[in-house]
């Protein structure tokens, strides 16, 4: 029990099949430092009542409003730490932190991240290995950039994640079509970001993501993925494999390349997910996004290594250095259960045993549309878990789980050209 006023306090919960591991492990760390948890959020609480203190409901995605409750919460307690995991809130809860005067990203900061064309701009006037790229708002600018830059370019929004709207294009009839689909997907996004398309060099090589803590502008990696991509010529992400002794955790080019970014985009104190691109130049930083992995990434991470991530949250959101000594040496891994072609969901079944498996979840209910890119985006029925000894033996327990899971669905109409595309209700960290 909190003897004093000290609390966290946490703008939006995320979907509970995605986030509540993180909840839980924050929940119990804020106890050892004697702080409660305030959740800020969107929607009424549901299981986020085993473990918030006090709940404040409002329209999060407004930010004026998301700042006027926050401000509201700290009038009445002592905020002293924030914390925040959901994309299109990291900008305000930054600015809210600021302003509240407790430790975490500057808002500065997450602009460097957010904004993609920011973040190009400033790591390529630091030195760092970066695609030609330039920021359109016509299809005329975006026909003139991939010709100066040559093809094939990736067409990207200015300011989403989840590879939404991103797409390949090799030539002008896909550029067209590209710049359409990434302009049409930033209308989702804040408003300064919209209607635009980032148009850049396309990085050839593999690529990862990496979760990491910044303390004082020291960067401390936690984990670090390989990521599974697919449906071509977009980038939808299909699966990750963690593993706890990945020699690229060693790699002394990576590893200066990520704090060297993070300095120069101003990132001191926080938690950050870099997705980076090992390229024939070098290691190429694809983005950096201002908030732990989505896609249960933390997740494998905790598993593989024994770092909790829900306690480093709370270790940085407090102003305290985070202990980083990984406690295991596994590897662990997930997939994504993807339809065939547009559907509506029917039903799913997920495996309830199997070698190596962890857990598996069905991520929709009957009766929910699921339309592949460029329609719709994430538009996931299921995810297995696995773990493993090592990296091959984890995907094979994957491909193993992922082709036990059933999917009946009835099929959906293609979208007319030009429709608004569509998300699955609950797969932007949100339970509606």
């Amino acid at each position: 029990m909190n003897t004093s006023d000290d609390a966290l306090l946490v703008i939006g919960s995320g979907l509970r099949v995605y986030r509540e591991y993180l909840v839980r492990s924050a929940h119990a760390r804020a106890r050892t430092h004697g702080l409660d948890l305030i959740l800020l959020n969107n929607l009424e609480p549901t299981w986020q009542r085993d473990y918030f203190d006090d709940f404040v409901v409002a329209n999060l995605f407004d930010h004026d409003i998301l700042m006027a409750k926050g401000r509201e919460i700290a009038r009445r307690r002592s905020i002293v730490g924030l914390l925040c995991w959901d994309e299109p809130l990291v900008q305000p809860a930054a600015d809210l932190a600021d302003e509240l005067g407790v430790p975490g990203l500057s808002p500065a900061g997450v602009r460097g991240c957010r904004d993609k064309n920011r973040t190009r701009t400033v790591l390529t006037a630091a030195g760092l290995v970066q695609p030609r790229f330039a920021l359109t708002d016509t299809v005329a600018q975006a026909r003139a950039a991939a010709a100066r830059i040559g093809y094939p370019v990736v067409v990207k929004p200015q300011a989403l994640g989840a590879s939404m709207g991103v797409v390949l294009a090799r030539d002008e009839r896909e550029l067209t079509v590209a710049f359409g689909v990434a302009a049409g997907a930033s209308t989702i996004g804040d408003a300064p970001f919209r209607d635009t398309a980032l148009v850049e060099e396309f990085a050839v090589g593999p690529e990862i993501s990496i979760d990491a803590a910044v303390y004082k502008g020291e960067y401390l990696p936690m984990f670090l993925a390989r990521k599974r991509t697919g449906m071509e010529p977009y980038f939808e992400e299909v699966g990750h494999i963690v593993d706890a002794d990945d020699p690229l955790l060693r790699d002394e080019a990576l590893l200066r390349t990520l704090s060297d970014a993070h300095r120069e985009l101003g990132v001191e104190n926080g938690i950050t997910h870099s997705e980076v691109r090992f390229t024939a130049r070098g290691p190429l930083i694809i983005e950096i996004n201002g908030r732990l992995g989505g896609d249960l990434i933390p997740f494998l991470g905790k598993i593989a290594t024994g770092i909790d991530p829900g306690e480093v949250l709370v270790d940085i959101a407090t102003g305290r250095r985070p202990t980083l000594a990984r406690t295991r040496n596994a590897v662990a891994g997930i997939r994504f259960g993807y339809p065939e072609h547009d559907c509506v969901v029917r039903s799913v079944r997920v495996p309830e045993w199997g070698p190596g498996l962890v857990t598996a979840a069905a991520m929709v209910e009957p009766g929910a549309e699921l339309r592949l890119p460029p329609g719709g985006y994430i538009a996931r029925h299921s995810f297995v878990v696995c773990a493993a000894a090592d990296p091959a033996r984890c995907a094979e327990f994957l491909d193993a789980a992922a082709d036990s899971v059933r999917l009946d669905g009835e099929p959906l109409e293609p979208l007319t050209a030009g429709a608004a595309f569509t998300l699955p209700a609950g797969l932007l960290d949100a339970d509606k």
